[in-house]
């Protein structure tokens, strides 16, 4: 009876201890009521009920984004234009609907569109209908060439090889774009506001300053100042040598008179 009474005093005395203690922590929640034992059976009172995980409680909603597909050069085109090989065909115009779909650009290939494309370019910078080999069309050419580069590895970034051949392309036009700025400014001014091109001065050299750098600057400084001198000394050397050689001169002429 004695040992019954002692463990229910320290059972109830733990308990409370426990319950002042451990409502503090968040994944554990004081109960007073009964928890079911897996057996059926009703554990004591007083003990802990453990919530339910609660997971990725800091992440967001997953919203799906739509990727937004570049819009394309080629994308103005109208697919019942004809190809550049057929268009001045007269023979074309009177055939039926069928052969003129088979021969316009929505059955065809990338390249007569690209093609197409780059003679429309072609058509808005050159100075004549004759003019094919003018740098206002080689700039036309490679304008073409490069957005067909720039869409290509919007979709495949890791295509290493179109990346360099897009780059050498840019340099190319860049250096194009700068001598017809320095020879025909109006020309270049035309073609950058037809193509859509802007042009972008390059950045001024700058070099990081070191101590190695300062020094070497110090030292060449340093080595011109003495050439300088030492050429300054040669030419008064030879101012005097012609003004004796002019005294003496004037001496001889004047006692052989």
């Amino acid at each position: 009876m004695f040992t019954n009474v002692a463990l229910r005093t320290v059972l109830k005395s733990s308990a409370g201890v426990l319950r002042d203690f451990g409502c503090a922590l968040k994944p554990w929640s004081c109960s007073s009521a009964l928890i079911a034992a897996p057996g059926g059976a009703s554990a004591v009172a007083g003990s802990f009920a453990l919530h339910p995980p609660v997971r990725h409680y800091a992440r967001g909603a997953k919203t799906k984004t739509k990727k937004t597909v570049p819009q394309s050069q080629l994308s103005d085109l109208p697919p019942t234009m004809l190809r550049m090989d057929y268009a001045a065909v007269p023979l074309v115009q009177t055939t039926d609907d069928l052969v003129k779909r088979l021969l316009s650009l929505e059955l065809a290939c990338h390249s007569d569109k690209l093609q197409l494309k780059k003679e429309q370019l072609i058509a808005k910078v050159q100075r004549d209908e004759s003019d094919r080999n003018s740098v206002e069309v080689k700039v036309a050419i490679l304008t073409a060439r490069i957005r067909n580069y720039q869409e290509h590895l919007q979709k495949h970034h890791k295509d290493k090889a179109n990346k360099r051949r897009m780059l050498m392309a840019i340099d190319t036009r860049k250096k194009m774009l700068k001598n017809l700025r320095l020879v025909r400014y109006d020309a270049f001014e035309k073609v950058c506001e037809q193509l859509g091109i802007t042009y972008t001065f390059p950045p001024e050299y700058y070099r990081r300053v070191t101590r190695r750098w300062l020094a070497k600057k110090a030292l060449c400084i340093k080595v011109f100042k003495e050439v300088q001198k030492r050429k300054e000394e040669v030419r008064l050397k030879m101012k005097q040598s012609l003004a004796s050689t002019a005294e003496e001169a004037a001496k001889t002429k004047a006692t052989s008179l």
